[in-house]
């Protein structure tokens, strides 16, 4: 659960974002789907290459990545992807973290829902905690892949993958979470404003694992979640959006406003003009056109496979307009 030192396709990214100018997109030509099926079932059927381990405990995992900097692996999403061949390559080490418990959980204490990093999402999806204290977090999870892969996938592994189209990642942005990261020399603790730093690019040292995220409960704070897709599931995000806010003693006045994107930059992203533009107003019509005016204006997304930059800045503008338009009830 944390990533390469160097940038790594992955399940949330399979199509990897690759900058390209805002004026043409990127095509590639694909195999029949025949050929495409026999070179997985091929791909599948070899042993992994690389030297897998599989610590006991914590503090051996830890002196693993201290002594030789293996890439964790978790659910093994990602790395069912690069088996194929299709994307990207198998890292030189794995290491299977699957296996230490004391990873997975979700607890409430001392005002926050604290979820481990092996914590799958189909267990978020099922947690009464996150129902109630995180529903936007809940609904994030039943988007991404089938059974399979929510069967297998972990909140951990979605936060150290930093793929700009973790679906996830803006509900955390949202909420101002906080991720605890681990290593020899201990615990610290890092703000998701500050944790993704790139493209596939995170805050973690080579030796930490990400151990747990902490998300603060705050009764009058609202969060809503959306995602564009070519489905409404089981698709990679064109966009992905979380809008979070307080209410003023009650009123429609927003305080605290954080808008957070996925899939329009490098990495995932809080639109920080947008939200000062935000800050103290009323969910009203023209709140909503003013904030879609400007978040068009303060992104700054790609053409790649999936989409354009220009659809990706028109789908954007909308998406916010609307979730302000169903807060407000109008």
């Amino acid at each position: 659960m944390r990533p390469s030192a160097k940038p790594s396709p992955g399940t949330c990214a399979a199509a990897r974002v690759t900058p390209r100018s805002s004026t043409r997109s990127y095509w590639r030509p694909i195999p029949p789907a025949s050929r495409r099926s026999n070179e997985r079932r091929r791909a599948l059927t070899v042993p992994i290459q690389p030297p897998v381990e599989s610590p006991r405990d914590l503090g051996e995992a830890y002196a693993l990545l201290a002594a030789t900097h293996h890439r964790p692996i978790a659910g093994g999403t990602d790395v069912m992807v690069q088996i194929t061949g299709e994307i990207g390559q198998l890292p030189d080490r794995l290491l299977d973290v699957w296996h230490l418990e004391g990873l997975r959980g979700i607890t409430v204490s001392e005002g926050a829902l604290t979820i481990g990093a092996l914590t799958t999402y189909t267990a978020m999806r099922h947690s009464a905690p996150c129902r109630e204290h995180a529903p936007a977090l809940v609904e994030a999870a039943a988007t991404i892949g089938a059974a399979q892969i929510q069967n297998r996938g972990t909140i951990g592994g979605n936060i150290a993958n930093a793929s700009p189209a973790g679906d996830t990642l803006p509900v955390l942005l949202a909420m101002d979470a906080e991720i605890v990261a681990g290593s020899l020399r201990g615990e610290r603790i890092v703000a998701a404003a500050d944790f993704w730093t790139g493209y596939r690019r995170t805050a973690l040292a080579p030796d930490e694992l990400v151990l747990r995220v902490r998300l603060p409960i705050a009764p009058d704070r609202e969060v809503r979640f959306r995602k564009i897709g070519t489905r409404r599931a089981q698709a990679i995000s064109k966009v992905v959006m979380a809008l979070s806010w307080h209410l003023r003693d009650g009123r429609p006045e927003w305080r605290d406003v954080r808008v957070a994107l996925g899939s329009v930059a490098e990495r995932p992203i809080r639109v920080v003009a947008t939200e000062a533009l935000l800050e103290g107003a009323a969910p009203t019509a023209e709140t909503a056109a003013r904030a879609a005016e400007a978040v068009a204006g303060e992104i700054k997304p790609i053409d790649d496979v999936r989409s354009t930059a220009d659809y990706r800045r028109a789908v954007t503008a909308r998406v916010l307009q609307r979730m302000i338009r169903e807060a407000g009830g109008w």
